[in-house]
């Protein structure tokens, strides 16, 4: 299957026709997940990631934020070190997105993610984001407490307000210049399962490990219901949502890879160009350090 038609079914671009069950966390996409073929794939995606990334930054009119959602396990981690490997450090930032703290508590929701944001020319990821306040916080409701909203903010239609104010965020972020692109790693639960004891087999893993994995396990049906409410209420055109198998990493990492590509060569990102009294001075530089080689031979 060409890349393109793996990224058009992995986007949504019809939300309100998505499913999630329609998306197989196992998907392979007629490739083998540990071959050679898609290991080059990889390769070439990440060397032209990196390639546009010199562009972005040289350019310094756009750009880029990348959000990582997917149940623990399913990685986030993984993803972000293979997928940007290439990428210059110094033009690019992750946030991880932890437990609130009070600070974050006594703002509005959106607050701590534009903390963080990404200057022009640069990439920001968030290795979580702003969607556990409609992934965690619905599923964990009582959180809700913590957050000292006014009376009456916190009724049932909470959540139809949040994905309104998301999008009202993101549609502000693409006009600004900031290509937004989220990618939901969906895993199995057996898959996860088998994460989980590779973890906990593995001394070096263990510390990646936490009993309330295991609690949050069992709320798995919720957070499938909540996973697809929100990617269909919040999958949009200058901000779409890419529903990525992730049972496979390598297949994963690919996915990740072609779309972020795909979307900064629809940029059509350009070196800014040097003409004019800048051009002239540039040659008189030039000639400069030619006139102060050696003669040859010595």
């Amino acid at each position: 299957m060409k890349i393109e038609k793996i990224l058009r079914h992995c986007r949504i671009d019809k939300p309100q026709h998505f499913r999630l069950a329609r998306h197989e966390p196992a998907e392979c996409f007629g490739l083998s997940p540990d071959s050679d073929e898609v290991k080059d794939m990889l390769a070439d995606g990440i060397a032209g990631l990196e390639k546009l990334q010199q562009r972005l930054y040289a350019n310094g009119r756009w750009s880029v934020l990348i959000v990582f959602q997917g149940m623990d396990a399913a990685g986030k981690d993984s993803a972000v070190k293979h997928v940007m490997s290439g990428v210059n450090p110094q033009g690019c930032e992750v946030h991880g997105f932890k437990e609130p703290s009070a600070e974050e508590l006594a703002h509005d929701f959106l607050w701590p993610a534009a903390q963080h944001l990404p200057a022009r020319g640069g990439i920001g990821i968030f290795n979580r984001s702003y969607y556990e306040e409609v992934l965690v916080v619905r599923v964990h409701p009582e959180l809700l407490q913590r957050q000292k909203l006014p009376p009456g903010a916190a009724g049932p239609d909470i959540w139809k307000h949040r994905f309104k104010e998301i999008r009202a965020f993101e549609r502000h972020l693409t006009r600004s210049g900031t290509l937004v692109l989220k990618f939901h790693l969906r895993i199995s639960k057996e898959e996860q399962r088998k994460r989980f004891l590779a973890r906990i087999d593995e001394p070096a893993k263990r510390w990646k490990f936490s009993m309330n994995d295991i609690k949050e396990r069992g709320r798995w049906d919720r957070y499938m219901t909540a996973y697809e409410e929100m990617i269909r209420a919040t999958s949009t055109e200058y901000a779409p949502w890419y529903v990525v198998p992730a049972d496979h990493k390598h297949v994963a990492w690919l996915v990740v890879a072609e779309a972020i590509v795909a979307a900064l060569q629809g940029l059509k990102l350009e070196y800014p160009k040097i003409t004019g009294a800048a051009l002239k001075e540039l040659r008189t530089v030039e000639k400069e350090l030619l006139a102060e080689a050696p003669p040859k031979g010595k």
